[in-house]
């Protein structure tokens, strides 16, 4: 007999949300209007095509949990179930962000276009919050590698910056939390950007982006913990210096650059040797790398964390 024991980025295929079950989604969110117009729905990407490659350990997030507990403090910091309450306002259509630096082809992008003519796929990925809750739910979108190819970066682009968008008439939290050096900024490295796992997301669930999970286009990077991972998106920078990024800047002793996933790093005022699996929040052991060895360990040296 054959036994296999699943490596700890692998899922069951039993516990993989059946494909019939997100194709009945599609229909039933165009009989409740949330596709827009029939012609829209005509050219809809979503659900896009599962990745088989990309597979977990655990069952898939609950949907309703994955869009109801959200860090994203640009609208609430206290309540993570209260940010899909204070959405509304903020506008995502049209959309468009800019990609500029040591690049020989500078752009700015059209989200639909971008939705239109980037190899869209599904990916079922962990997502590991600093605070030690985690969920894993199955994204949609493409390789950030594939809008490195079209803007061509120069030999000196070593590092690559990420801006998110400043609106404080619609998002309360940049008005109530003024505290914080807004708007939201983040960095990688040229190689861990060029990673495969590196991932530019559109969707979540067989269909776009909800506001409060990072609408309409965001980073992914599972390997990272989830601030690393920078929600709507507006300008995308190739430079040659590591980036100064958001938390590191409010909190140097505490948020480093690179923050990938170690149980045997604590932050400095908890451990991160388990994780909290929404929505049941029971506990589990935090793996390193998130899972993830296989396909990032040989980036780094050991230390950076």
């Amino acid at each position: 007999m054959l036994i296999k024991i699943p490596r700890g980025w692998e899922i069951f295929q039993n516990e993989a949300t059946p494909e019939h079950e997100y194709f009945s989604r599609r229909t039933l969110l165009k009989s409740a209007g949330f596709l827009g117009a029939s012609r829209l729905l005509a050219a809809s990407p979503y659900p896009a095509k599962r990745n088989p490659e990309f597979t977990l350990d655990r069952p898939v997030t609950p949907e309703w949990a994955a869009e109801s507990y959200n860090n994203f403090y640009e609208f609430n910091q206290e309540d993570k179930q209260a940010v899909k309450d204070l959405v509304g306002p903020f506008q995502i259509s049209p959309w468009k962000f800019e990609v500029t630096g040591l690049v020989d082809k500078p752009k700015t992008f059209d989200l639909d276009d971008i939705v239109r003519t980037m190899p869209l796929e599904e990916r079922l990925y962990r997502h590991r919050c600093v605070e030690a809750w985690a969920m894993a739910v199955p994204w949609t979108g493409f390789p950030f590698s594939e809008l490195i190819k079209v803007v061509e970066p120069k030999p000196q682009a070593k590092y690559v910056k990420f801006t998110s968008v400043y609106r404080p008439k619609e998002m309360p939290g940049q008005v109530r939390y003024n505290w914080y050096p807004w708007p939201y900024f983040e960095g990688l490295r040229m190689d861990e950007a060029m990673n495969p796992l590196c991932f530019m997301v559109t969707g979540l669930y067989g269909k776009p982006l909800l506001k409060q999970n990072g609408a309409p286009i965001r980073m992914v990077l599972p390997w990272k913990y989830g601030y690393k991972s920078p929600k709507s998106i507006v300008k995308i920078e190739f430079i040659g210096r590591e980036p100064e990024t958001f938390w590191h800047k409010f909190a140097p002793t505490e948020y480093g650059f690179y923050s990938n996933v170690n149980p045997a790093k604590p932050h400095p005022r908890w451990s991160q040797a388990t994780e909290k699996l929404i929505p049941t929040m029971d506990r589990h052991p935090t793996l390193l790398y998130n899972g993830y060895e296989k396909w990032v360990a040989s980036m780094y040296k050991g230390k950076e964390f």
